[in-house]
């Protein structure tokens, strides 16, 4: 059945009558947390009629039951849950749209230029962005993000002051160093046979199974073409994405397995959306986050602190 947005030469509405208000999102992520909608209502600032009134407008809005009330408290539903990891990345990315917007109304006695990796972008910069604002307010931070190879170019051809990159090597031209550690996981949505198993995957299995992979150039590729290169690299991808919110949309779907960042899907992991699947210890999955800048010019200035922050 076709709709009014389905219609060629119709106009979709616009995004902010699409999307649900950020107040609506903040309050399910705080029922989630506290498994109360009064003591979510309390800590928010807003009368429980008020918040019952809201999540209500909420669930119209998007169509299903967002939360389960009972005697003894609220809970998710499995939609409600899936909804909650997605508007946890819409609050931190207001949160950290909110420390740039502050900082652009400053002094501007200062600015700061960051290329970060879609992994370390996602769910570790905000909260070192945030902090930073606390010690430099004046600082006008602009952000670009991409793959680890596209990272580390803009800082090659001076695009930005520092870089976040999650590769195996860092190109010519670029001093670095390691400020935490990943491990990929190879991940299934809870119904694919993989979910149940108890025996490690090996690793000429995994090579041999089409995946949902990351595009060549991401540092996630990266690592699993060289952890699978002796036994002929992965097997011709199931999809190819050129994001991880994408890759792990398409696992908890059930398109097949894949293999992302355990930063990326702990919450996934946490709620029950994906299951992360043993395999053999032989199989190198592990890699380094390394901030980048150009050789021979230590950072200084906003990209010291930056950098000294990512260490704390």
């Amino acid at each position: 059945m076709s709709t009014a947005a389905d219609s060629p030469g119709e106009t979709p509405a616009p995004l902010a009558h699409r999307v649900p208000d950020l107040g609506a999102m903040e309050l399910l992520l705080a029922v989630a947390r506290l498994g109360s909608l009064g003591r979510a209502a309390r800590e928010l600032g807003i009368s429980q009629p008020a918040a019952s009134g809201r999540l209500r407008a909420l669930e119209t809005q998007l169509g299903v039951a967002l939360v389960r009330r009972s005697p003894t408290g609220s809970r998710l539903t499995d939609e409600g849950a899936l909804v909650s990891v997605w508007a946890r990345r819409v609050v931190e990315a207001a949160e950290a749209f909110d420390v740039g917007a502050q900082a652009l109304r400053g002094r501007r006695d200062s600015r700061l230029r960051v290329a970060a990796s879609m992994t370390v972008g996602e769910y570790l910069l905000p909260g070192w962005l945030i902090a930073l604002h606390g010690r430099r307010p004046g600082t006008a931070v602009s952000l670009a993000a991409g793959n680890s190879a596209a990272v580390a170019q803009q800082v090659l051809v001076g695009n930005a002051d520092l870089g976040f990159v999650e590769g195996l090597d860092v190109p010519p031209g670029l001093d670095s160093a390691v400020i935490g550690h990943d491990r990929l996981l190879v991940v299934v949505a809870p119904g694919h046979p993989w979910a149940r198993r108890r025996r490690p995957l090996q690793v000429d299995e995994l090579a041999t199974t089409p995946l949902i992979l990351r595009e060549a150039g991401s540092g996630t590729r990266q690592v699993l073409d060289a952890a699978l290169a002796p036994h002929g690299g992965p097997a011709a991808p199931l999809l190819e994405l050129a994001s991880t919110t994408a890759a792990k949309a398409a696992t908890v779907s059930g398109a097949g397995p894949a293999v992302l960042s355990e930063l990326a899907v702990a919450e996934e992991l946490g709620t029950g959306r994906l299951a992360a699947v043993p395999i053999a210890p032989e199989l190198p999955l592990t890699r380094s986050l390394r901030a980048v800048w150009p050789a021979g010019h230590r950072p200084a200035g906003p990209a010291r602190d930056l950098l000294g922050l990512t260490r704390a």
